[in-house]
């Protein structure tokens, strides 16, 4: 004798060895005996032989049309041995009823299980959307194929089309397109984006980095939401100097300003002028909200995303030929550049000139500096400041902190070309405007401290600089405190502290508690933002690097090491990753040859070629 079982949600056939009231002894096909559980047979059959038996199940099992038992099986559960019976109309051999189990077991879109052996017909409403599923994802099987089998032939299909965005920057990883897309791009051995690239979807790689970054930091657009009038402040008196700016040509936020006159006492009063937003952008305004979300200029070669409106900052940047609303502070300046004294003023400031980088730096530079024949504008004013930076500089105790090999670079584009041009840092004109900006912002730090009004405070220690709500040394600038408020057009954190240092002045109650909510948020979110745009910064600074050796057609690079295998591409701010490199002395000139590049990582192979005399 021999049962039909079922064991782990598979049907089995056995001989009987010993039959028990609640179990079985049963030899498997394969000869293996097992307990069967008595409540686990479904059949008992004294012929065919077992694998007979299956293969005449199967047979039936084939030959049965699914949709006819629904149909016979009518509403009610019934047992399979019951539809069998019904089906066949007679008393069905062992093999038939197994065979009508089997289908029915097989068909769980058409027959619900209630039981071992039991089961129910699905309702007319649900079938059809089951079959209607089962439709679709055949025909989404057949249009994944055709995409594969087009994506393999690095061609685009024509449905991609319409969704190349999504497909590109927000992939939906459940769409047929995008599994096509993975498929084939293992199949091809590269990556979903370099797939896409191959097929033609992406023709312009500056386009795909621009997009990638503002997809996520700007997914609005850039533009602003119109926002209220910004009125200039009224009532402030107007300083009485000519101040002067020195900043690089594309500079539209000019954030500082500088003035020299002589005191009746036969000393100096240097002016450091700062545009003063707070003084009409008030906390918690729309325009609050605007540069709250933004949190910083984004600077990109060739181009930025500023963090104020165009019309804010024409209302306050310290253009040339009028009078501008600033925060000043004033020093006093002794024999040998003592600093004598030192008062901030709310005040209207004058600006006389916007000086430039690319005209200034011809005249007045450390070949220049003392000469008395040349004649430039503020040359009297912009020597007696260097004297004054110098002068700052070693009361840090940080003596040519601003000199040595650094090299800053400015990036032209026009059209698809670039031009990138050096320019040494810790020049004259740099070295002026980085003390006088590390003195005021230090100063304006102590200041806010002394007087326990809140602000964001820079800090280093340990080597990692860091910020803070409270005030802590900066070692590496030499300061016992030190706050950014110098740039309050380009920079959120500036005009928070710009707020309480006018509020300060005025005597007002302060803007922000000591333990602000705000405070802690825009500082957090100042740190996310600014690490996230100085990273775009730099990946397209080395993207148009890239860029400049294809336009130049470089097949090699002139390059001076660095370290074990990183090299820094000569008159370029482009560091490499050298295989191979033999070892060298930091310093050390060698060729460097290029390999393949890459626009979309952005990212370049090279090998070592020759070491240069």
């Amino acid at each position: 004798m021999y049962i039909l079982y079922e064991e782990d949600g598979a049907f089995k056939v056995g001989a009987i060895l010993t039959d028990n009231e609640t179990s079985l002894q049963v030899e498997t096909l394969h000869g293996k005996r097992t307990k069967v559980k008595a409540n686990s047979v479904l059949l008992r059959f004294a012929s065919p032989a077992p694998q007979a038996f299956l293969d005449e199940a199967h047979a039936v099992e084939e030959s049965l049309d699914v949709d006819f038992l629904w149909e016979a099986a009518g509403e009610p559960e019934f047992a399979f041995g019951d539809l069998a019976r019904e089906y066949f109309g007679r008393v069905p051999t062992a093999s038939e009823a197994a065979g009508v189990l089997m289908r029915l077991h097989g068909a769980p879109m058409h027959f619900y299980r209630k039981g071992r052996g039991r089961y129910k017909p699905a309702p007319r409403e649900s079938l059809e959307a089951a079959k209607a599923s089962v439709e679709r994802k055949r025909l989404q099987a057949l249009a994944q194929a055709a995409y594969v089998a087009s994506l393999e032939a690095f061609a685009l299909p024509e449905p991609f089309k319409p969704q190349l965005e999504t497909l590109i920057y927000r992939p939906d990883k459940n769409s047929i397109e995008y599994k096509a897309l993975d498929q084939a791009a293992r199949t091809t051995g590269l990556t979903p984006i370099k797939l896409l690239e191959r097929c033609g979807a992406i023709p312009s790689s500056h386009d795909y980095h621009l997009t990638l970054f503002m997809l996520e930091h700007f997914p609005h657009g850039t533009q602003f939401a119109p926002v209220a009038h910004v009125d200039a402040p009224q009532g402030l008196p107007t300083a009485p100097v000519a101040a002067f700016s020195i900043d690089d040509a594309t500079t539209t936020e000019i954030d500082d300003a500088f003035s020299v006159s002589r005191l009746d006492n036969g000393h100096w009063q240097v002016g450091i002028h700062i545009a003063a937003p707070a003084l009409g952008i008030a906390a918690q305004s729309a325009l609050d909200a605007a540069a709250r979300s933004r949190l910083s200029t984004v600077y990109i070669p060739g181009s930025k995303i500023t963090m104020l409106p165009p019309e804010a900052i024409g209302q306050f940047t310290l253009n040339a030929e009028r009078a501008c609303p600033a925060l000043s502070m004033y020093l006093e300046i002794g024999a040998d550049f003592q600093v004598l004294g030192c008062q901030s003023r709310i005040e209207r400031v004058p600006v006389a000139a916007n000086l430039r980088h690319d005209t200034l730096e011809t005249v007045f530079n450390e070949e220049t500096l003392g000469r008395e024949d040349l004649d430039y504008p503020f040359r009297r004013e912009l020597t007696f400041l260097y004297g004054l930076a110098d002068a700052l500089e070693a009361l840090r105790g940080r003596p040519d902190a601003n000199r040595g090999p650094q090299v800053d670079y400015t990036f032209t584009i026009t059209g698809d070309r670039v031009a990138i041009s050096p320019r040494r840092r810790g020049a004259p004109i740099d070295k002026v405007v980085s003390e006088l900006m590390i003195y005021v912002n230090s100063a304006w730090a102590r200041l806010l401290a002394e007087h326990r009004y809140a602000g964001i405070y820079r800090c280093q220690d340990n080597g990692k600089v860091r910020m803070s709500t409270t005030p802590g040394r900066h070692v590496g600038l030499g300061v016992e405190q030190y706050a950014w408020a110098s740039s309050p057009l380009r920079r959120y954190v500036d005009l928070i502290n710009q707020r309480s240092l006018i509020a300060l002045l005025r005597g007002e109650a302060p803007p922000y508690a000591e333990n602000d909510e705000a405070l802690f948020a825009a500082m957090r979110d100042f740190e996310i933002a600014a690490e996230a745009y100085g990273t775009f910064q730099r990946t397209m600074e080395r993207y148009w690097c890239l860029r400049y050796l294809q336009q130049e057609g470089k097949s090699a690079v002139a390059a001076t090491t660095i370290k074990e295998n990183i090299v820094r591409v000569n008159d370029l701010p482009l560091v490499l990753k050298v295989p191979f490199l033999p070892e060298l002395e930091p310093g050390s000139a060698v060729l460097i040859e290029i390999v393949a590049m890459d626009l979309l990582e952005p990212s370049l192979e090279c090998r070592f070629k020759e070491v240069l005399k």
